[in-house]
């Protein structure tokens, strides 16, 4: 699933390739991805001659503004978004395309099928769902260590749990939920209440820097991913632990482990991460 950094990387990339675009038309195969409006009618008249005036995102959620119209879109687990020439022809499961005025056409494709699309009022995305409940941006200027370390008081669960929660921090997942964990030493069933203020620090600042490290890099295709060019991301070649079980940890040379953590597959170093 692309977390923060791939829809980052993708938002950077459609940036360069979009912005200015007049959307001459509006072809949708799958209309369950359309949430909002419900009518997919009202979608495409919504957006026919609108112009892409820029991009966004929030957590892990894109966001492209055809004013005064935004979209909201997940690409969830396998969606991705391609600029394209008009000529070239549909790839099993597109199931959304924006047809630009100059020929060329922005493809949604999505072999799951569960990605989504919202279309608000620009300005009106933030009090609806689905982004209205959303956590802090981790690498925004506001997100600072005394608010990290107040959002921290009063939580009893487990840090892998609390990471993965969006409402608590958005735009982390289970890669780098678990990169972060190892690189600021921590167990990912440690109790939130038993971390002492110097780890709090170490974990908030392990957050910063994995998520910046990876938008550096183009964010990591494990899977499926590519940015809105097809290109892959390089991040997983900096991958510390994240799908490395049974191989040497990059610190202490001990086997990785993997464990089932909050329901998802969690990787660490058992010894660097007591």
């Amino acid at each position: 699933m692309p977390e923060l950094p791939e829809v980052e990387t993708v938002k950077r990339t459609l940036q360069r390739l979009i912005i200015g675009k007049t959307v001459e038309d509006v072809d949708v195969f799958l209309p369950k991805i359309i949430k909002e409006p419900s009518d997919v009618n009202l979608f495409v008249e919504r957006l026919r001659g609108r112009k892409v005036t820029g991009l966004g995102r929030r957590g892990k959620f894109l966001k492209i503004f055809f004013d005064p119209w935004v979209l909201v879109s997940h690409m969830r687990m396998e969606g991705r978004y391609r600029l394209l020439p008009r000529e070239e022809p549909l790839e099993k499961h597109t199931h959304v395309v924006f047809r630009f005025a100059d020929g060329t056409d922005l493809r949604y494709r999505d072999v799951r099928q569960f990605g989504t699309m919202h279309l608000f009022l620009r300005g009106e995305e933030e009090r609806r769902p689905p982004l209205n409940k959303l956590g802090p941006e981790p690498l925004s200027e506001e997100f600072t260590l005394e608010r990290f370390r107040k959002r921290l008081s009063g939580r009893t669960t487990r840090l892998k749990a609390l990471l993965l929660n969006q409402e608590f921090l958005s735009g982390l997942g289970n890669i780098y939920v678990d990169e972060a964990l190892f690189e600021a030493g921590l167990h990912p069933e440690r109790p939130v209440p038993s971390l002492s203020e110097e780890e709090s620090e170490r974990l908030f600042r392990s957050i910063r820097s994995t998520l910046e490290r990876a938008v550096e890099a183009g964010g990591s295709t494990v899977r499926s991913y590519v940015d809105g060019n097809g290109e892959m991301g390089m991040f997983q070649l900096q991958i510390q632990v994240y799908g490395r079980r049974g191989e040497p940890c990059p610190r202490c040379g001990g086997p990785i482990q993997r464990l089932v953590v909050a329901g998802r597959g969690t990787h660490l170093c058992p010894k660097c991460q007591r």
